[in-house]
């Protein structure tokens, strides 16, 4: 390191040096980790992995060589990164349901569709499969362009020849900074009947190709229920999404019983999370048209549900599974690729089949070309062999004789360099009649070559013929067969209209619990003594609801808005509970009044400074969990009080401790709004209301007893007014209680 700038410091703004180390990042993130290539559909890593198996020679007719083995090679040589995340990259390569078309064969535990992860990379082996080899084809004949690697000693391909749709026919899945790719997998043959459909119509429309590719075709198969529209515009832009549902059928069993059993499902759903799912919903009783749920599968997945009743029908049960579990999901489009020019670019289906076609005529033309250059050198050595028959006396006697035989056969039968050297390193036997007459035969051959691939390289029209015969052979090598037949159903898309699952609801008593800082629970029946629930450290009881599994229950906050929660949904059991900001939206509002609403009933709800108005029940139902805006608030105000309107009188009291009664029907009845003012106060607001009858006088608790005032002209006034001080004998926190 030079003497000046040992010890130098210099001075750099941290938003210059943190803008540009992360943009550095991100393009080495884009462009070298998450991305695949539009034209081989590989990431940097699955490249790598490839190609060190291609050179150790782990053909698929070769033997298997350790996992080890493979990710050393990887990491020591091309790739250096951890071994963990190349292993992982390779197991998932060989996983015949994570990979539509594996490039990889292992051998060993490389894990299971329930999840489970593979064996550790010692006791596992690998060797490359018929589809890699494809990818391969033609990598030794300068088919694509090379690069050093990291450490400059060895060189990687930038991209492979890809003579296999692998981006499309595998999919490929990757978060970048700023941007994302999902695509899904695809059926190879279909792929290349839309490529040769597009070579033929290059103004083929997207509509055009979807005729030969009608959507994805997942490894584990199920139903895509996607309607065709939305198939054809995720298509047309490289975004969008499909529905995708498991495989079911029914089995009719003795006596009229029957069940579902499920044969195939969604993509990337892990068996067992989806039967834990399953059974934790049971539990809950969330799914009340299910009766239990078995796991019966082999090496072929077979899951069996039974349903709570013979009376249900199949599909009103598969439909309240789809939507609640895992075996309806939507795997999401976003062709979003590193085009030929390394820029990260969202296509279209027909931008990436050009794309794709694009490279592979290139290869062609680079191959061929490779492959012409051969047989000029080969045609040039063979012609001085012939010149060798022609007069192999005199060659033997220059050979003999001459101190320089080289320079004087160059001379004697104006040969070239490359000609009298090869003529120089004959062997004896070669000068045999029979290897004159292979070696003219060789000639002929490679002449003939020779003038097609000169036609080939002179007429675009040819080359384009000749890729639509290798797309054909691709086809019919890995288009049908086990590996090749569709294995995703198009089905038709189903109703959108809602599934009612609460006429299915098993009624039952149960009691909801809510404590002081807003957990929720529900036991069964009703609580015999409040005293013996336990709740949290620090934590008692608020509200205690008594209601049915089939209720909907009203939650009215200081925010002035409803929540609706289902009774069904609290949850049960011995424990806490779980709070309530997970059922309904809540931050910091508390809880007013929790009850169950009668839809024809009327109920009064006021804020502290005095303000309110009657509203119907049915007023009060929120379909969303954000809630619904009942009581419309100033800044700094609270709602304070929701409460049933039966009768015809409203007895409203304050801080200041004067009471009011007026006639109810002073107050209006609205759906929303910021009401009218009941009570006004000179300090503080309201403290509490009762709405009663007047014919059976105004009733407060007091202690364990209770009294009733029925001579309330004193207080009788209109709504708006102050009021009197309550009648003697009413409670000193000036509660009506209940």
């Amino acid at each position: 390191m030079p003497n000046d700038v040992i010890g130098h410091v210099e001075d750099t703004p941290l938003k210059d040096a943190l803008s540009e180390r992360y943009l550095a990042y991100a393009l080495s993130t884009i462009m070298s980790r998450s991305l695949p290539d539009v034209r081989d559909g590989l990431k940097p890593v699955h490249r790598r992995l490839i190609y060190a198996m291609h050179q150790l020679r782990l053909d698929p007719t070769a033997g298997f060589k350790k996992c080890a083995r493979v990710v050393g090679d990887v990491i020591g040589k091309y790739h250096p990164h951890g071994d963990a995340a190349v292993y992982e990259a390779l197991v998932r390569l060989a996983q015949e349901f994570a990979a539509r078309y594996p490039l990889v064969e292992g051998q060993g535990n490389f894990g299971n569709i329930d999840g489970d992860n593979a064996a550790a990379m010692r006791y596992t082996e690998a060797r490359l499969t018929e589809v890699a080899r494809a990818m391969l084809a033609g990598i030794d004949e300068d088919a694509v362009d090379f690069r050093p690697t990291y450490d400059g000693e060895e060189s990687e391909p930038i991209v492979l020849p890809g003579a296999f749709p692998n981006l499309l026919a595998n999919g490929a899945a990757g978060i970048a900074v700023g941007m994302a790719t999902s695509i899904p997998p695809h059926n190879a043959g279909e792929v290349c009947a839309a490529a040769i459909h597009l070579i033929r119509h290059p103004e083929a429309s997207t509509a055009d190709l979807l005729a030969h590719m009608p959507g994805p075709d997942f490894p584990t198969g199920g139903l895509i229920v996607e309607e065709p529209a939305s198939i054809l515009a995720a298509y047309e832009t490289g975004r969008g999404g499909f529905r995708l549902r498991a495989k079911w059928e029914k089995e009719t069993g003795k006596h009229g019983t029957w069940q579902i059993v499920i044969t195939e499902i969604p993509y990337q759903v892990q068996k067992a999370r989806l039967i834990e799912q399953i059974a934790q919903l049971l539990e809950e009783k969330k799914l009340p048209l299910l009766g239990d749920v078995r796991d019966e599968s082999t090496d072929v997945i077979r899951l069996v549900l039974e349903p709570k009743t013979r009376s249900v029908e199949p599909d009103v049960l598969m439909e309240t599974l789809f939507r609640a579990t895992a075996l309806e999901t939507r795997f999401s489009l976003n062709m979003n690729v590193l085009d030929a020019t390394r820029t990260p670019l969202v296509m279209s289906l027909k931008q990436v089949l050009r794309a794709w076609l694009d490279h592979r005529h290139e290869v062609l033309v680079r191959r061929s070309r490779h492959r012409l250059a051969a047989i000029e050198r080969r045609l040039e050595v063979l012609e001085g062999y012939l010149l060798v028959y022609l007069n192999l006396d005199e060659v033997i006697r220059i050979i003999r004789e001459e101190e320089e035989p080289k320079p004087r056969l160059m001379e004697r039968f104006s040969l070239s360099d490359v000609q009298a050297e090869a003529i120089l390193n004959m062997r004896l036997r070669s000068l045999r009649r029979l290897e004159e007459m292979e070696i003219r035969k060789e000639h002929k051959s490679l002449s003939k070559e020779r003038k097609e691939l000169q036609a080939l390289l002179g007429a675009e029209g040819l080359r384009w013929n000749r890729i639509v015969d290798e797309l054909e052979q691709t086809r019919t090598k890995f288009g049908s067969g086990p590996l090749g037949d569709r294995r995703s159903v198009l089905a038709v898309a189903p109703a959108t209209g809602p599934v009612d699952t609460e006429a299915f609801i098993e009624r039952e008593a149960i009691t909801a619990i809510l404590s002081e800082k807003g957990w929720i629970r529900a036991v069964r029946g009703a609580v015999a003594d409040p005293a013996d629930l336990k709740f949290k450290e620090g934590d008692r009881l608020k509200l205690l609801l008594p209601c049915f599994t089939t209720d909907k229950l009203t939650l009215f906050a200081t925010n002035g808005r409803t929540y609706t929660i289902r009774a069904a949904d609290l949850p049960r059991g011995r424990g806490d509970g779980q709070p309530v900001r997970l059922l309904a939206e809540l931050s910091n509002e508390e809880v007013v009044a929790f009850f169950v609403a009668s839809d024809t009933a009327k109920y009064l709800v006021a804020s502290q400074t005095g303000r309110g108005f009657v509203v119907v029940g049915k007023d009060l139902a929120a379909e969303k969990r954000t809630g619904k805006q009942v009581l419309n608030l100033k800044p700094g105000e609270e709602a304070s009080l929701c409460i049933p309107a039966e009768g015809d009188h409203l007895a409203i009291i304050g801080d200041s401790r004067k009471l009011l009664v007026f006639p109810l029907d002073q107050v209006p009845v609205m759906s929303k709004g910021a009401g009218v003012t009941l009570q006004r106060y000179k300090d503080g607001g309201l403290l509490d209301a009762k709405v009663f009858r007047m014919e059976d006088g105004l009733t407060w608790k007091l202690g364990d007893r209770t009294r009733t005032e029925t001579n309330l002209r004193d207080w009788l006034g209109a709504r708006g007014q102050i009021g009197r001080l309550p009648p003697s004998g009413f409670p000193r926190n000036g509660k009506f209680g209940a």
